[in-house]
Formats: C-alpha cells, structure tokens, sequence
C-alpha cells in the first residue's frame, strides 16, 4: 500500500494523479497543487520506499520482492482503486514518466492523457555509462554519492541547483537496501524502452521538456516526429525538472493541455 494524499475539487471534476521520479517524493509536487487544486481533484502518490510510503507497515512485504516495472506500476494502479479513481490524467517527471507509459500499456482505458515532464525515452551513452558505474560500485560507494553524482550530471546548472538539492534531499530518507532495490531497475529499462518507442501511447501525450535537459531531450524530439497524437513543449531556461525550474510556465501549458482532454465537461454556474 502506497501513501496517497487527496485534494478534491469537486464531483464533477476529473482526477490528476502525479506521479514523481526514483528517489524522490510527492513534495517535487508542491508548486503545482495551488494552481491545479483549483480545477482538478489531484491525487499525490509516494512510491514504494520513497517519502511517507517508506513509513507504512507494508513495506516489510516489498522486502522480500523483486522490483520490477510492473510490479512498481501496479502499486500506482492499486492505489487509484483505493481511492475509487477509474480514470485519470496522469503528470509525472523523470522515471515517473516510465510508470506513466507501464501504467497505460498495462490498464490503457485508465489513462484520459498524460503530461510527461523530463521524460525519459531512451538512455545513451552517457546515462548507460552512468548506470554501469553505479551497478559496479553500489556495493562499496555510499549510495547518496552516487546520487549525488546522477543527480550533478543531469542538472549540472546553477538555475537547477533547487531541483538537483530536492532529488538529493528526498534520497537521503531512502533505506540502503531500498535505493539497491530501486536501482536494479535499470537492468530493465533499455528493453522496456525499445518497446516504448515502437509504439506510440493511446492517450494523448504532452512531453514538457527543458532546453538545458542535454540527456534526454534530443531523444524526445526524435520519437515526436514520429507519433501521431504526442506533443512536445521546450521551456526556455530549465532543465530535467521543469516544473521546478520553471513552475509558472509548467503549470500554464500543462493545464492548458489537460483542460483540452477533459473527460468530464466541467458545470457553470
């Protein structure tokens, strides 16, 4: 069972879920409640491990499994049932976006759309150097420097210091065996990515990257062309984290977006 917390705006308004990225927590989050509390009902998740979930008794279960994408994914799926959401667009950064794109290939008719904010669709050179280095070292380099290391390489920046000193901040509540857990993930990340390339979400998708996200944006561009019903907004000055970064704007052209997708058809006075 993950933590979720509520905000609901009204019956007759759709629900957002956001989902959040590895290490970090719903609190990545809090500069878009205001704006879309006001109208949508919004459902925040920490993930397994991560923010309050790392405190619910049931994490001893997830101790004794093997994390994969699905099994991560079905957690998010379960905690829409717990909360009576059938349907719901979803907004996630960084690797929530992956769970995103699980989400909808497992439960398709759950997605009504999907906002994906530093998304990751491919992993190159870099990012798999990377990944190898923390998989031959994660067993005798404190964890929270190799973090902090990923974390430098993908918000490099000064103007990304607020979002790289979150992700750092949020890691730090991780359990070691937790974060190990987390990162044998990346075992499955290439394969699962290849598949996702090949085939294009059935909900309509809105990509919101940074001009400065060097790893990951190139990578977006490409497989837009190739879509039929995917978008791609670059916001000017930021980086991996937009909605950090640059929350006024990320909030603006989400919104505006989500509000084009509505499943419901919201009631005037």
């Amino acid at each position: 069972m993950l933590f979720t917390r509520t905000y609901h705006h009204s019956p007759e308004s759709d629900w957002v879920v956001f989902v959040h990225g590895a290490g970090g927590s719903s609190n990545i989050w809090y500069r878009q409640l205001k704006a879309y509390t006001e109208e949508f009902n919004v459902l925040l998740v920490d993930l397994r491990g991560h923010g309050k979930s790392r405190e619910m008794s049931t994490l001893k279960e997830y101790y004794k499994e093997k994390y994969t994408f699905k099994t991560v994914s079905r957690d998010i799926i379960e905690a829409l049932n717990q909360n009576g959401i059938d349907r719901a667009h979803f907004v996630g950064v960084s690797l929530g976006t992956i769970l995103i794109r699980m989400v909808a290939d497992m439960e398709p008719d759950r997605v009504i759309s999907a906002v994906m904010c530093g998304a990751i669709t491919k992993m190159d050179v870099r990012s798999r150097v990377l990944v190898w280095l923390g998989n031959a070292f994660k067993k005798i380099v404190p964890f929270m420097w190799l973090y902090k290391l990923f974390a430098w390489i993908i918000m490099p920046k000064k103007n990304h210091e607020e979002s790289r000193l979150m992700f750092v901040n949020d890691a730090k509540n991780l359990a070691r065996k937790e974060f190990l857990k987390w990162f044998r993930l990346t075992y499955d990340v290439n394969p699962l990515l290849r598949r996702f390339k090949e085939t294009e979400m059935r909900a309509p998708t809105l990509y919101i990257m940074g001009e400065e996200d060097h790893m990951f944006l190139p990578h977006v561009q490409k497989i837009v062309k190739d879509f039929k019903h995917s978008s791609l907004e670059i916001v000017e000055g930021s980086g991996h984290v937009v909605n950090v970064d640059k929350p006024d704007e990320f909030n603006r052209i989400s919104l505006n977006y989500l509000a084009k997708h509505r499943a419901r058809v919201p009631q005037t006075a």
